[in-house]
């Protein structure tokens, strides 16, 4: 039993609980076996996995966004909506005014934030809360959308579609494959070799500390390596034109940068103060409204983000864009392991989340599961995926989001009671 534990604390990084941390990645893998047998190979397909990619990257940036609201104890019902205003207003703008459309990324951008600082003045220094604010936000900028837009799609030109449609150009010499691709492919994976060695080199320098055996390391950057390679060479062969989607290259530099922000800066750690205990975070030193403000205000820019490659890919903005994107961004950070309460969650787990929802929609699509049951087996699985994550740890047993959120846990610093019987006895009777 010493031997199985000792492995598992070698194979995933050192603890017993990093390694249950991989529980949410182990579900997204068995999901995809499921459908790659159950669709004879499809789902696995260049053609699958870029469109899977382009579908659902709107949504992965929603998801980064909505996790640092619910990590700060809030919740966005408006983000659909803002993004589907931001996309017609962008629109408008490139198609009627003839405002260039780089210069309309920006303008989208900038809507955004005044959007996200307008509802977070209201949350932060009016004290209204997120829900409120951001339903009458949702019905506010649903009614903007189709005013502006009168009902009718507005189209966008070529360049303005890169952003959402666009892929790695083809360049270099001809090899049968998207060389970019294959050039970022092999870019992750020498980062991947980088961060075990350096992980290495930090552990031998620690006092104490013991790194893996190497065969361990090796196992662990294999199975990595393999992962990496196997997308990669999907991805850069696909049909003449497409490779990696641009899309994509958006969503995984901001996964970097939050990631970054969430885990090695003070504003980050302060988001997490503030959900874990708001009060005792502003005890601390923390600026309770100005963390509220920044959140809703990120989440303006993300949502006019989202909305503007959702645009792009579908080369128009309509009235109907947006629908439902907040539930979809929402259930992909709580299956990711953020707790309703606030103060845990993080950014990976989170994508993970959305790719177990991305996947099984693709999945039941590819198998000719109507719109209906889609959705009635997505809800199911929510539902279902969290219920038994709580029972398990009510239970005492392995909790995939108790696990995957370990990290971010710290035990409070043990107070010992105060003596209270000397002033106990100072208001006995007789005294």
């Amino acid at each position: 039993m010493s031997r199985r534990r000792d492995l598992q604390k070698n194979l995933f990084g050192g603890t017993t609980s990093n390694a249950r941390q991989f529980g949410m990645i182990f579900t997204l893998v068995a999901i995809i076996v499921f459908f790659q047998i159950m669709t004879d190979g499809l789902t696995l397909t260049s053609g699958n996995m870029i469109a899977l990619t382009q579908q659902y990257a709107y949504i992965s940036i929603l998801s980064i966004g909505m996790l640092m609201v619910i990590v700060a104890g809030h919740i966005d019902l408006s983000v659909g909506s803002v993004a589907a205003f931001t996309g017609i207003v962008v629109a408008k703008a490139i198609s009627e005014q003839g405002l260039p459309w780089p210069a309309g990324i920006a303008l989208g951008l900038l809507v955004g934030a005044l959007i996200g600082a307008w509802q977070g003045f209201w949350v932060a220094y009016i004290g209204v809360p997120a829900f409120i604010v951001t339903l009458a936000g949702m019905l506010l900028f649903r009614g903007g959308n189709q005013y502006i837009g009168n009902a009718d799609t507005v189209p966008v030109p070529e360049g303005f579609r890169t952003i959402g449609a666009g892929y790695l150009p083809e360049t270099g010499p001809d090899t049968g494959y998207n060389n970019l691709t294959l050039l970022l492919g092999l870019a992750l994976c020498a980062a991947v070799v980088w961060r075990e060695w350096h992980a290495r080199r930090v552990r031998q320098r620690m006092e104490g500390a013991e790194p893996a055996p190497l065969w361990v390391s090796a196992v662990r950057l294999a199975v990595m390596v393999g992962v990496i390679l196997f997308a990669t060479f999907r991805f850069a062969g696909g049909r003449v034109g497409t490779s990696f989607p641009v899309s994509g290259i958006i969503l995984a530099v901001l996964v970097i940068a939050y990631s970054f922000y969430t885990r090695n800066t003070a504003g980050g750690r302060h988001i997490y103060a503030v959900g874990g205990n708001a009060r005792a975070a502003e005890l601390s030193g923390v600026q309770l409204r100005r963390v509220n403000f920044l959140v809703m205000t990120n989440m303006g820019i993300l949502a006019a983000l989202a909305g503007m490659i959702f645009v792009a890919r579908s080369a128009a903005s309509g009235p109907q864009d947006g629908l439902n994107w907040e539930l979809d961004a929402i259930a992909a950070v709580f299956i990711g392991g953020a707790a309703v309460s606030g103060g845990l969650g993080t950014v990976s787990g989170s994508i993970v989340g959305g790719l177990v929802m991305a996947v099984l929609n693709n999945g039941l699509q590819l198998i000719g599961t109507g719109a209906d049951m889609v959705q009635i087996i997505k809800g199911l699985f929510l539902l279902g995926a969290v219920a038994l994550d709580v029972y398990n740890k009510k239970q005492g047993r392995f909790s995939v989001i108790g696990s995957l959120m370990r990290p971010f846990r710290r035990e409070p610093p043990r107070i010992p009671a105060p003596d209270t019987s000397t002033r106990e006895a100072e208001f006995l009777p007789g005294r």
